[in-house]
């Protein structure tokens, strides 16, 4: 062997610049889809082949020799690696790494000259960029590396390793190191400095392997979804749109939607549907959603229910204003009308007799040339469904026959004079809060009922013609209690009159109380001039004449309100029930009379 340095040309560095100029690109696609990766782990252990190419030519002096010898080292593709990573976070941790490559095991010198093997302990700093199935990660390691030339001795030197790899993802915990490419720098003596060269390892560990992974939280979420509709209660034939929204799908994936109902149709072909509930019974209906990306376990379900509602019919009542028209009048007919459900409703009419008009909430009844008596109107209405469901209701109308033509004038004026307007009188104390449908004696009664047969007369030729009754009291009691005691006694005359036959509407009432007393001389004035008294009689009444001043102011008045003519004062003294009528004893238990109280009347 030549004991000159034996020289070959250095081959181009051609591995480590290819993979450089990858992780760029890999670098910067991954962090654009980081959002959906599992999280990072928390320890990663390697194992894997390794390859070194020192890229050196090794300088060494053999002993006595005087001249060193020179070689080119040779690749080295015997050899394994692994390697421990702790990870802070899915982007930075702090790798541990161990390699070794071994001898040729050629016997001679000459073919040992061109081996050597380098073992490495290092320790240093991982930048990895993780995506859902790659992560290209960038390393820097310092520490000891131990070459081992077959042709000389080992040397130990602080070594430095930088460059990166390609891991694949297998699962969540098994990777596939595709690629791991390390630049390696440090420097040996092999003899004396002065006439041996240094040898310069400035190559590549190159390895391939499994990753594995452990630790860093739990696995993605599995796909799920939810569904809503809107709205949850409706009526049948009603639309019900509902909704599903998915979440933990593949974001590169399409997401497919499959809709099914539990006894209802389900329309639709994406996130939303319409659910057809056309002639649905009351009750309970469920609607499914099947959501898919096509993978294997990107599937999910969801369900959501509504309601059919019980349908309500809708509540119609109506009057008729006025309910009394003359034949050929007109009145207006009012429905109140609602639905329970809240429908639009829709309104109708009809009548049994006479013309009726209007599609809303009131209509116009037209009697012309209906014949007198009672018209029947049917007041309807429907809700907007389909079949629209309904209600009737009801009222009537009478019609009178027009009045008779009016009476000449003369018999219009004997009508008046026969006009029987008596004043009536009651009891002390009558009719009681207690009883307020008593207190006439049947003198009174009697008095009544002559004036409703002629008042009825009196009616048919002048038709306007008004009732007033103005009630009065005598004053001993208070003027709150005088003042309920008249309201008593007119209502009990006006209700006598109706009862027997006299309109309702044809009164005026008043109450005056203890005002408009009627005085000792008025009364003194009456007796004296009463006719049907005898001298005898008329004697004793004005011996009890403060008895009869308060027996006169118990009583209602009754005036013609055409006229003007006022009821006659006349009390009846010769009436069987007189003494009952003129008794000062009231008929209902009173109260203790407070301070400054006037007696009852």
């Amino acid at each position: 062997m030549s004991s000159q340095s034996m020289s070959y040309p250095r081959r181009p560095f051609t591995i480590l610049p290819a993979m450089l100029a990858v992780l760029p690109i890999l670098m910067v696609f991954a962090p654009r889809t980081a959002a959906q990766d599992p999280p990072a782990p928390k320890f990663e252990l390697y194992g894997g082949y390794s390859l070194f190419y020192p890229g050196a030519d090794v300088h060494g002096q053999l002993p006595g020799a005087l001249l060193p010898l020179s070689s080119r080292l040779e690749t080295n593709p015997r050899g394994i690696g692994a390697s421990a990573t702790y990870n802070f976070n899915r982007w930075f941790g702090l790798t541990l790494d161990l390699s070794t490559h071994w001898g040729s095991g050629e016997s001679t010198f000459a073919q040992r000259i061109d081996d050597a093997g380098l073992t490495n302990i290092s320790f240093g700093p991982k930048l990895t960029f993780r995506h859902h199935r790659l992560a290209p990660f960038l390393e820097v390691l310092v520490g000891d590396h131990r070459l081992t030339p077959d042709g000389f001795h080992d040397i130990d030197k602080l070594g430095v390793m930088f460059g990166g790899g390609l891991d694949i993802n297998l699962s969540r915990h098994v990777a596939l190191r595709l690629i791991r490419a390390d630049y390696v720098y440090s420097n040996y003596q092999y003899g004396d400095r002065a006439v041996t060269p240094r040898t310069e390892i400035r190559g590549l560990r190159a390895q391939v392997g499994l990753n594995f992974m452990f630790g860093g939280g739990e696995p993605p979420a599995p796909p799920s979804a939810a569904c809503s509709l809107q709205p949850s209660e409706v009526f049948a034939g009603e639309s019900v749109t509902v909704t599903a929204s998915g979440s933990n799908f593949n974001p590169r994936r399409i997401v497919k939607y499959e809709w099914s109902g539990t006894g209802v149709k389900v329309a639709g072909h994406d996130s939303s549907a319409q659910v057809d509930t056309t002639g649905l019974q009351p009750g309970g209906y469920g609607v499914t959603a099947n959501l898919s990306d096509g993978r294997k376990n990107g599937f999910a379900s969801c369900s959501a229910r509504f309601t059919v509602k019980e349908p309500h019919p809708p509540v119609i009542s109506c009057s008729a204003d006025p309910s009394t028209v003359r034949t050929g009048g007109s009145s207006t007919i009012i429905s109140r009308a609602s639905s329970p459900d809240r429908r639009s409703l829709t309104y109708s009419y009809s009548a049994t007799s006479g013309d009726i008009a209007g599609n809303g909430a009131t209509a116009s009844l037209n009697t012309q040339g209906a014949a007198p008596g009672t018209i029947t109107v049917s007041c309807n209405v429907a809700d907007d469904r389909s079949p629209a469901l309904s209600a009737s209701s009801s009222t009537t109308v009478s019609v009178e026959a027009p009045p008779p033509p009016p009476a000449p004038a003369p018999q219009i004026k004997e009508l008046e004079a026969k006009l029987a307007l008596h004043s009536i009188y009651f009891q002390t104390a009558r009719p009681t809060e207690e009883n307020p449908g008593g207190g006439l004696l049947d003198s009174q009664e009697h008095i009544l009922k002559v004036l409703a047969d002629d008042f009825k007369s009196y009616l048919r030729y002048i038709p306007d013609a008004h009732l007033i009754l103005g009630g009065h009291a005598d004053p001993r009691g208070t003027p709150e209690y005088n003042k309920r005691l008249t309201e008593r006694r007119v209502e009990r005359a006006k209700a006598f009159l109706v009862e027997h036959g006299v309109p309702a509407d044809r009164f005026e009432t008043r109450s005056f109380g203890e005002e408009d007393q009627l005085t000792a001389a008025q009364t003194k004035d009456m007796i004296e001039q009463d006719t049907e008294l005898n001298p005898a009689d008329r004697q004793q009444m004005l011996g009890n004449l403060r008895v009869l001043v308060l027996a006169n102011n118990r009583r209602v008045d009754v005036t013609l309100s055409t006229t003007g003519q006022q009821s006659t004062r006349l009390y009846p003294f010769n009436a069987k029930d007189y003494l009952a009528l003129v008794s000062i004893q009231g008929g209902e238990k009173k109260p203790a009379p407070k301070p400054r109280k006037k007696p009852r009347s």
